[in-house]
């Protein structure tokens, strides 16, 4: 049988925390002693054991000390510990969830590195923030030189939002340019230009202008090798269309495309 009232000593011990910790918990308002011995002692209750387990359990799943307090319940009856369990039990069901992710993402990464073949840091670490990020265009990283990544990082490393952005709507844009070239659209039709517009300032928003990088980017997409299969299709399907669109529109600007010769 416990003892039904515990020093915080003997509290520090049972639950292999400090009493240091004690104290702070004290300071702090999180765990304050139930009772008093008659020459001033602390004394502490089960039910302060339990509470305090409550705290070391929320502290150990990473909230902080605020956040704890807010989700201390009075445990004043079954329904009170029955509430606070179940609110424990989800958290660690998320935690559980998180960390099946982060296995996923090594493993991912693990295959990348294999599939590259090379020792290349600088990749290394902008595969792993795009998976942290649960982005699946991580394929991309490893396809890229170290010019258009070091572009890459300088232009959107403050804002990945907006890299991720620009890549969806990159998407939208081969999704609607698949489905005028199945249509039967000319690409100098008023549809066409309309769509090369779009295109282009997509283009210029990703180099912020630098005209050096088309030629890395005509490569990029003529080539195709390692793309994502689904991906590597649908843009071959857009390629012939997008290239006359692109072309007239251009030239209406009274601008060219990047001769090709750079790009090797």
């Amino acid at each position: 049988m416990k003892k039904e009232l515990l020093t915080v000593g003997e509290l520090a011990g049972e639950m292999n925390v400090t009493v240091r910790t004690l104290q702070f918990y004290d300071k702090n308002g999180l765990l304050k002693p139930s009772a008093k011995s008659e020459g001033g002692r602390r004394l502490y209750t089960m039910k302060d054991m339990v509470k305090l387990h409550q705290i070391l359990s929320l502290k150990y799943l990473g909230f902080s000390l605020d956040e704890i307090k807010s989700k201390l319940l009075p445990l004043d009856s079954p329904e009170d510990v029955a509430q606070i369990l179940g609110k424990q039990k989800l958290i660690i069901e998320d935690q559980i969830r998180e960390l099946c992710d982060v296995k996923k993402a090594i493993e991912s990464l693990e295959a990348e590195i294999l599939q590259m073949n090379t020792v290349d840091f600088n990749k290394y670490a902008d595969i792993i923030s795009l998976l942290r990020l649960n982005n699946k265009n991580y394929w991309m990283v490893k396809l890229l030189d170290e010019k258009m990544m070091d572009h890459i990082r300088e232009r959107f490393s403050d804002n990945p939002q907006k890299g991720i952005m620009l890549y969806q709507k990159y998407h939208v844009l081969l999704d609607e340019t698949v489905s005028l070239q199945r249509r039967g659209i000319s690409p100098e039709s008023k549809e066409g230009l309309k769509i090369a517009q779009k295109w282009w300032d997509m283009i210029m928003d990703f180099t912020g202008g630098d005209m050096n990088l088309l030629p890395e980017l005509i490569k990029f997409n003529d080539s195709k090798q390692g793309w994502d299969e689904q991906l590597a299709e649908k843009q071959k399907h857009a390629d012939e269309f997008l290239g006359r669109a692109l072309g007239a529109y251009l030239q209406r600007q009274g601008l060219s495309m990047p001769d090709m010769e750079d790009a090797q």
